[in-house]
């Protein structure tokens, strides 16, 4: 029973070394989106919209597959006990742009439905600390999504 639990958490997790490096960035990516859409207690369509059209616009998926991925990213999400498994892989894959635009990302799904709850901003921040976003970069990124929102 315990090989097959281990086989079934191999399988699903991001890291996983069947899955290539791209599905594993983008399931990072979506994952971090989702955990920001969920860090008010609420997750509206208006949010859910706004990250179909980053991961479509920023990933150049069709619609079909970006409600894949986001299938994915949710189970994973559900699964997840702490951030590390997600940004790991953003430390590991993204280059230093990506990280500031995978920020900013973050902020527009917060931005999303008018209202930037202290949760949200709380995660923003902290996932911005651990993939070593620099601290301008972070501030700039949040006032271009506020500016976008307005």
């Amino acid at each position: 029973m315990i090989k097959a639990l281990s086989t079934l958490f191999e399988i699903n997790t991001p890291d996983n070394d069947d899955a290539s490096p791209e599905h594993r960035r983008h399931l990072a990516a979506a994952a971090l989106l989702i955990e920001t859409a969920r860090a008010d207690f609420t997750q509206d369509g208006v949010e859910e919209a706004s990250m179909m059209a980053m991961l479509q616009s920023s990933l150049g998926l069709s619609d079909n597959e970006v409600g894949e991925l986001l299938r994915l990213a949710n189970e994973e999400v559900d699964a997840a006990t702490s951030l590390y498994q997600f940004t790991r892989i953003v430390n590991d894959h993204f280059t230093p742009t990506q990280k500031t635009q995978l920020v900013g990302d973050m902020w527009r799904v917060a931005y999303a439905d008018g209202n930037v709850d202290k949760y949200e901003e709380h995660l923003i921040r902290r996932v911005a600390d651990l993939v070593y976003v620099a601290h301008e970069d972070y501030i700039r990124a949040k006032l271009s999504a506020a500016n976008a929102a307005d």
